[in-house]
This record gives structure tokens, sequence and C-alpha cells, in this order.
């Protein structure tokens, strides 16, 4: 959530804001109006405690009439300090269930607009001509399956659309990505960890996944617990109603976890293989930091992943990503999409995103420096969402008999192999 304080000195910047994402902008006036009701209620019911006490010292010294009549305003006070505390109460419960619907303050630099209103920021490596090589590039399903590494028929069989299995050489490498991507998060001083799937709702609620997202997000009745869609959700609330001390920043942390989104908005959309699906796993960057070094955090997440897609030998590009296809919890995202060659253009492999207060404020997360206590930043980068990167390195790194290069940096995860090779049918 965003500071209330700021609502108040500069209101027009937050509607600002509200109108690049597309979202409401009378929100802006209602969370105004709720947040003077909650601070005038508050005055109003602290004086009427103040006269409330002063008047039980004079009950004990007055006698006769006198005493009657504060006997008479002492009945009223008390019907008057409910009234005050049952509407200070509303008035803040409207404020705080209003404030929770405000996205985050868009950065002013980041592009107004929608998802295609984007600005590539930069372009790596080059594609391929593989009618220049003699021959035309097969899909990455096509090739999975002549790898024997995804079965996406009996994963519809098992468990419905967008399912699926890696077998064979499509698990070893998920296991290599999985396994090189903690590597390089490791040597950049990040802590690998390993997060629950499962996650309360003030963790889900804390991080902004059940606003705009609600609609790709599982949850289990029964035990009132969501599946995460990133392992962001569990690192964030990792230090949930923590106060950290200023010298351990920055803190760093690399998640390996499955995910689980619902992909409700996307019907029709990428319904062959595993590009888009239901299940995944992914290794996850997440940092602490104070407020401003968040812009900066933000820059070396992004070169972390570039770092990453370089390594893995595909062409890229980076975009800065338009204000109303952040997220609410983001203040700027950059994407890092690769070329896919056989859908002609360039599909969103990692994101990272600058959240700056927003989730720290929800998660009440602070930071203590000397006497002084205050919000820190959070940001969080994806390195490897596993199905993705199997895309595209399956169809960039592809041969014309239907085996598939692998990229020196999987290599020593993979027993040594230099080249997946079909299997005998």
């Amino acid at each position: 959530m965003i500071d209330l304080r700021l609502l108040r000195e500069d209101p027009d910047r937050v509607r600002a804001s509200q109108r690049a994402r597309g979202e409401d902008v009378a929100l802006v006036d209602s969370l105004l109006s709720a947040d003077e009701r909650r601070r005038s209620s508050g005055v109003r019911f602290d004086e009427l405690r103040a006269e409330q006490k002063g008047l039980g010292k004079l009950i004990g010294k007055a006698a006769g009439d006198e005493k009657a009549e504060l006997l008479n305003r002492a009945e009223q006070l008390k019907t008057d300090v409910k009234a005050a505390d049952a509407e200070r109460d509303a008035a803040d419960a409207e404020t705080q269930e209003l404030l929770q619907r405000l996205g985050n303050l868009v950065h002013p630099d980041v592009p107004v607009g929608g998802e295609e209103d984007f600005v590539t920021l930069e372009t790596h490596g080059t594609h391929r001509d593989f009618a220049a090589e003699g021959f035309e590039p097969r899909d990455h399903l096509e090739l999975g399956q002549l790898l024997g590494a995804i079965d996406v028929e009996r994963g519809a069989k098992v468990s419905g659309s967008r399912f699926y299995f890696l077998t064979g050489v499509g698990a070893l490498l998920e296991l290599a990505l999985v396994n090189a991507a903690i590597a390089q998060a490791t040597a950049a001083g990040f802590t690998p960890m390993l997060t629950p799937a499962l996650v309360r709702p003030q963790s889900m609620a804390g991080t902004g996944f059940l606003g705009q997202a609600a609609q790709d997000v599982y949850h289990l009745d029964k035990d009132d617990l969501y599946l995460v869609g990133t392992s962001e959700v569990p690192l964030a609330a990792y230090h949930m109603d923590e106060i950290l001390d200023g010298d351990r920043l920055p803190l760093r942390y690399a998640g390996f976890s499955p995910c689980f989104r619902r992909e409700a908005g996307s019907h029709g959309k990428d319904t062959r293989g595993i590009f888009r699906v239901h299940q995944f796993d992914k290794v996850e960057m997440f940092s602490y930091v104070l407020p401003e070094d968040s812009q900066a955090e933000h820059q070396r997440l992004l070169e972390w992943e570039k770092q990453w897609l370089t390594s893995l030998e595909l062409p890229f590009r980076v975009i800065d990503v338009a204000s109303a296809d952040l997220g609410s919890s983001a203040a700027r995202k950059y994407d890092c999409e690769a070329w896919i060659p056989t859908q002609g253009k360039y599909r969103e492999l990692t994101s990272t995103s600058d959240c700056t207060e927003f989730q720290s404020r929800r998660l009440s997360i602070r930071v203590r420096e000397g006497k002084k206590v205050r919000p820190l930043a959070t940001l969080n980068g994806t390195l490897c969402a596993v199905p993705r990167t199997i895309v595209a390195i399956l169809e960039n790194h592809q041969q014309a008999d239907g085996s598939v290069r692998v990229p020196e940096v999987l290599r020593p995860y993979l027993g040594g192999r230099e080249v997946l090779e079909p299997v005998a049918k």
C-alpha cells in the first residue's frame, strides 16, 4: 500500500498513477474522504475520552445536585464515547479497505499505455536464419516429442488441459536449468531458499495478488490456503511483521518452488505445448533494500537476468513494461523476452519489478536505522521460469535432424552432454 501522508499531500500524483494504470481514479477521492472521517472521528473519540476521565475525578468530589448533574453527563458521555469509538473503527476499516485496492505509484519514467505500449530498451543476440541453414524449424512440442522430453497428451489425461509431463532428457533439462540458475544466484550472493507452495491469505494479500490477479489464484477453501503463482509470495512474507537491522541490508534470496496459475484470462492463447501452463517450476530472485536503493537494485536484478539469458545463448530483448500492464505491486517492471523462431516473435521469459515500499507496508516489514524505524523496499526478478526457458532452448538450439545443442553453461549439469538426441521409436 502507499503512504497515506503522500496521498494527503499530493493527491494529484496518485490520481495520475491510477489513470496511467487504467484504474479507478475516483478511488482516490473516496479514500481521501474516508481518511478524513477516520482522523476527525479519532479526534472526537480522544476528546470525549479525555472529558470522561476528567468527569470521573469531579464526581468523586461533588455532592447534591451538582453530583446528580455530573452523573447524568457521565451517562451521556458513556453513550457518546461508544458511538465515537464505533465511528472511528468503521472509518478506519473503510480507509484500510480502500487503501488495499489502490495500486502502487507508477514510476514517472514508465511508458503510459497498455500491453502493446512497452518501450524496447535493448536487443541482444541474432535470430538464426533457418532457411539459409536449409531446414524448416520445428516447434518446441514437436522437438520435445522427438527427444522423448515432453508428454502433453498424458498430462491432459491425468490432470486436464495445460498440464504436462517432462520425461527423460526433458526432466534432466529442467534439473539442469534449476541447478545452473541457483548456482548463478548463489555466486551473486543470493541465499538459496526452498519455499512453501501454500500460504495464508495475509501472505497472498500482502504481496498484492488478491486484487487484480485474484482470478489466476488457486484457493483451497477447506484450509483457507492459497497455492502460490510465484515464490515471490513466500519470499516477501518471510520477514512479515519483522523489523530488520539496516546493517543487514540488502537481503537477497533465490527461491525455488512449484507455481500454480489458473490462466483464467488466457482462453485460447498458447494452447499448444508448454508455454502457458497451470503448473511449473521457477527460480525467483527477491531483494530487501533501503527505499533509496531500490532503483539501483532493480538494475542489478535486470543485469542478472540478462547474464542468465546470455549464458543460455538465447536472442532476447529487454522492454520497459507500460503502466497498465504492471500489476498492482510494481512501480516499474522490465521484461526480458526471448525470440521464439516458430512464432516469429519475442515472448516473455523473465521479468523484474521494483515494488518500492508497497509490499513492506502491507506486510508490516520495517528497517531500523539507529532510532529510526521505517518501511523498506522489496523487489523481485524471475531468473528461470522452467517451461518457457525449455521452449526457447529447444527452438533456438535445434538442428536439422531434430537434435538440440546444449548451451555450454548447462553441460556440467547434464553429464557433459553437448547434444540432446532424438529417441528411437
